[in-house]
């Protein structure tokens, strides 16, 4: 279950799920409150159900019939499983299933909690005390959830994203149109809120921008900081070197464009953006934050510097631009094959099939 089937990482994580899981084991349906995504074209050409329960706010009668019809769809599926994806499913789908008496009902927790503050942290603890397990997808948000919240430890799971290797590999460096004439290209591909830290980034690059000839920075996505971060740019003079794109569906040809990837973040759990940039072998560069490191071993498969630390991330881009180029090379060549080794679908699909098993064989479901 997820609140739509567009762009995000969630969203990507849900209906990878939902594909690749053994039909010889289990049949995936997907529930949502916004069906129009592209990834429900995605689900639907594969064959996967997708049932609409359109809940325009949790304070109007939507909510009561929409949880009225998920009560109806899991008696008349034999819903034996219930998994939220995200916040306003975990507050949503977790009490409605197990008011219908689910047998397993999980919930996930794909980001730290900070981000939902106030009234919603609080419903998601009630929602803690329903569940028969919490999927993670990082050791920092699993710590947050011990220590913070007092969530039992033998009820959270650790299963980590995946990534679909066949889409985000390694290949030709090509320059979107936008691009063309970089002599090297630093960017980000993300949605733009105030935790993404692009800003971070404009100003490191500010300070780099003259270092080689041909210099270009991407930032390629939308959200509600664009216009501000734009702004900055100005104000910094980056002029042309200086490219923001609005968010893009043609992800993997776009990170191609990019020869060093730059994660500012302030905030975060597991970066789908981070891991598809290691992937497709863009040389990385993360704030050492949330599950950040548990991805990136600093200058091993790519560089990590302190949150916010514009200096230190000047010295990485520098270092990488300028100084020591074979590095570069070599932190993306590692990157990429730390990133087929250990998050690829066939490997990430056999811990989630696991755990759906056991807590299915194990009768974890209240009755």
């Amino acid at each position: 279950m997820s609140r739509d089937l567009g762009i995000g990482g969630t969203q990507r994580q849900l209906a990878l799920t939902a594909m690749a899981l053994d039909r010889t084991l289990f049949e995936p349906h997907v529930a949502c409150f916004l069906d129009d995504g592209f990834r429900a074209r995605e689900l639907r050409s594969c064959g996967v159900p997708i049932v609409h329960f359109p809940v325009h706010s949790f304070k109007s009668f939507s909510a009561l019939k929409a949880a009225w019809l998920m009560g109806r769809y899991l008696k008349a599926h034999d819903i034996r499983l219930v998994h939220t994806f995200d916040v306003p499913m975990d507050l949503f789908g977790v009490p409605v299933a197990r008011f219908f008496r689910t047998p397993v009902i999980i919930s996930s927790q794909r980001a730290h909690r900070t981000l939902t503050p106030g009234v919603t942290t609080h419903l998601l603890r009630l929602t803690d005390r329903l569940v028969d397990g919490i999927v993670v997808n990082s050791q920092a948000v699993e710590r947050e959830l011990i220590e913070r919240h007092g969530v039992p430890r033998s009820l959270i799971h650790l299963w980590r994203n995946t990534i679909d290797c066949s889409r985000f590999s390694p290949g030709p460096s090509a320059r979107q149109p936008q691009l063309e004439g970089a002599s090297l290209v630093i960017g980000t591909i993300c949605e733009l809120r105030p935790e993404k830290g692009v800003d971070i980034l404009l100003d490191a690059f500010a300070r780099v921008r003259h270092a080689r000839p041909g210099l270009k920075l991407a930032i390629v996505g939308s959200g509600p900081s664009a216009s501000g971060l734009e702004a900055r740019g100005q104000r910094l003079g980056l002029g042309d070197s200086c490219r923001f794109v609005p968010q893009v569906s043609n992800v993997p040809e776009w990170l191609h464009s990019i020869d060093v990837f730059v994660a500012p973040s302030r905030s975060e759990a597991f970066s789908n953006s981070l891991m598809e940039a290691m992937a497709c072998g863009c040389c990385v560069v993360a704030s050492a934050v949330g599950g950040n490191p548990e991805l990136v071993t600093d200058g091993v498969n790519g560089m990590l510097f302190p949150s916010e630390d514009v200096p230190a991330l000047e010295r990485c881009l520098r270092s990488l631009v300028v100084e020591d180029p074979r590095l570069r090379h070599s932190l993306s060549v590692a990157a990429a094959a730390h990133v087929r080794r250990s998050f690829s679908a066939e490997v990430s699909m056999a811990g989630i099939s696991e755990l759906y098993a056991t807590l299915l064989d194990a009768g974890a479901g209240r009755s």
